[in-house]
């Protein structure tokens, strides 16, 4: 019995190993190209003071409460699903510069590139979402319920970015690099159509459907419960608003469950 278990936890050791080097060496890449990460923190830190200052004195919270709070965990969502269009970028960049053959001809684990670009981008996207709570701080918003219902929210929002990470991945691989930079366009309507920046009540009835089975919106509204923050009203709320903390868990693992296997069919078929 241990004969056999022994080659299988070599190879599981050495899959982490491998994985881990090659996601040291993106996040290197990505430390000495400061530019990298001011574009990917600069684009929501504009969003908040835009929406934080300009155009939230316009705009009115269900139930009463601090706009600025309301935003924020919207905030949070958004900037972690706007992280796919630079998964999408890397990767498809990786592609078509050779680096994705390069991983290949070397001896590592077969699934390692995906797995530590995965790594990587989620080491990225906790120093978006730190960069983003300071943010959030400095214009007045806050946490109100303690330390481990802030830290089930943080839990939620990078739950929803490691989905988006193989969305990325996946779409990275199916798309050229020019084509790659136009990956934020989708994404776009996706995280407007929801509950972000206002309340699926104040849209178009169909818009408004649209906004409450939109997978952001489970995670803004759990996060907006479990941060204590205004706009949560579940007396007149819809289904997916009254069980958005189980459909915040459900939407990640039913996208993972189908990007993961679509992504790695689809870099063994670019390996060949």
């Amino acid at each position: 019995m241990s004969t056999l278990a022994a080659p299988a936890s070599d190879a599981l050791r050495w899959t982490l190993i491998d994985s881990w080097t090659i996601a040291r060496a993106e996040l290197l890449h990505w430390v000495r190209n400061p530019s990298l990460i001011a574009s990917s923190v600069a684009f929501p830190v504009m969003f908040v003071l835009l929406f934080g200052f300009v155009f939230g004195s316009a705009i009115a919270v269900p139930g009463g409460g601090d706009y600025r709070e309301f935003l924020m965990p919207g905030m949070f969502a958004q900037a972690m699903v706007n992280g796919a269009a630079a998964t999408v970028a890397v990767v498809a960049a990786n592609r078509a510069l050779g680096v994705t053959d390069r991983y290949r001809s070397m001896p590592v684990a077969r699934s390692a590139p995906l797995i530590g670009r995965s790594l990587a981008d989620m080491v990225g996207s906790v120093l978006d979402l730190v960069v983003l709570v300071a943010c959030g701080l400095l214009v007045g918003w806050t946490t109100r319920t303690g330390l481990l219902p802030t830290l089930a929210a943080v839990g939620l929002l990078l739950l929803l970015r490691f989905a988006m990470i193989w969305v990325g991945i996946f779409l990275g691989l199916l798309v050229s690099q020019e084509a790659a930079g136009l990956a934020w366009a989708p994404l776009f309507p996706l995280t407007m159509i929801a509950n972000t920046f206002v309340s699926p009540d104040q849209m178009p009835p169909v818009l408004g459907t649209l906004a409450d089975w939109n997978p952001i919106s489970a995670t803004v509204t759990a996060t907006r419960q479990l941060f204590g923050n205004p706009g949560v009203e579940l007396t007149a709320a819809t289904w997916p608003a009254q069980h958005a903390m189980l459909l915040a868990v459900l939407w990640p693992v039913v996208i993972v469950a189908v990007f993961l296997p679509l992504a790695v069919r689809r870099y063994r078929r670019t390996s060949r």
